[in-house]
């Protein structure tokens, strides 16, 4: 097969292994900027080009889009779609789990546990806003952030009403979620492919982090998920529409609940704890359900 890899980084580790894995199974591999692409748009015949020729006879192509790029960078895997080129995770899925509010909705929608949420431009009663959560501790996230940047711990009511008040300065949508202090600083990142968990670490913030990021200093290690872990997860994954994702789930009181899903999740932390070939997994996987035109969409949404 002829496969696309749409990343910016062809030295970053996930870009590097899914090209080693590709390649040790025989596959022909190009990594693309998304960002140095343009496209002719058309109803006969779109096309995508790229420092100069026409992109063609791609059988597959792995988004590894970041965040910063979302819009232009599901605008081209969309021409990829159109051109009949199966994307391994469609864009109108990672548009999806890249919208905060939207997946938190969607989520919510399939009765898949959640911390209790709010959310708020410029809210005129911030302890309003701050009861209809349960009150202080509480953490307060930017839409737009990633990695943990954007995320801030309140423990008191008037931090809190700080901090919404200073996001509000800055015209800034934002998320208000219960804190849940018995998840310790850890969280469970949870790996699917296909509809299965099929690694699973446990990631814990660094001493006094509220934060379990590998991006913020973080630790990675081997962890036994339960039943209800599992199904969280898989159920997440499903309702974002997404074939391979990172589900991050925290242990609550009330059972698991999910912080986020990420539809381009870091390889290196995961195989590096569980010791597991993910990417090679990744690979498998296409190459079962890699045919023209098998997607849901078909570039539409």
């Amino acid at each position: 097969m002829k496969i696309a890899i749409l990343s910016r980084g062809p030295k970053l580790y996930s870009t590097r292994r899914l090209v080693e894995a590709a390649e040790a199974r025989g596959h022909e591999v190009r990594v693309i900027d998304a960002l140095r692409c343009y496209m002719n748009i058309n109803s006969v015949h779109p096309t995508i080009h790229y420092k100069g020729e026409v992109l063609s006879g791609f059988d597959a192509v792995i988004p590894r889009i970041g965040a910063s790029v979302t819009f232009y960078g599901t605008a081209v895997l969309r021409q990829f779609e159109m051109m009949g080129v199966y994307p391994l995770n469609e864009s109108v899925s990672i548009s999806r789990s890249r919208d905060k509010l939207r997946s938190l909705q969607l989520l919510s929608r399939r009765g898949i546990g959640l911390p209790v949420t709010g959310f708020a431009h410029s809210p005129d009663d911030v302890d309003d806003l701050l009861a209809t959560v349960g009150g202080a501790p509480v953490v307060i996230k930017l839409l737009e952030g990633t990695q943990g940047v954007g995320v801030v711990l309140a423990e008191t009511h008037a931090a809190a009403s700080s901090v919404i008040q200073a996001f509000n300065g800055l015209k800034a949508n934002i998320l208000v979620q219960e804190f849940i202090k018995e998840a310790g600083g850890a969280d469970i990142r949870c790996f699917i492919v296909g509809g299965k968990v099929i690694a699973a670490i446990k990631r814990q913030g660094k001493e006094g982090e509220f934060r379990s990021n590998l991006h913020q200093g973080g630790s990675a290690s081997l962890v036994k998920i339960t039943a209800a872990e599992r199904a969280t997860a898989i159920n997440a994954a499903k309702a974002m529409g997404l074939n391979v994702c990172g589900v991050d789930l925290l242990r609550s009181n009330h059972g698991p609940v999910v912080m986020e899903v990420n539809s381009s999740p870091g390889l290196e932390g995961i195989e590096g704890a569980t010791q597991k070939d993910i990417a090679g997994m990744v690979i498998d996987f296409i190459e079962k359900n890699a045919k023209p035109n098998n997607t849901r969409t078909k570039g539409k949404g």
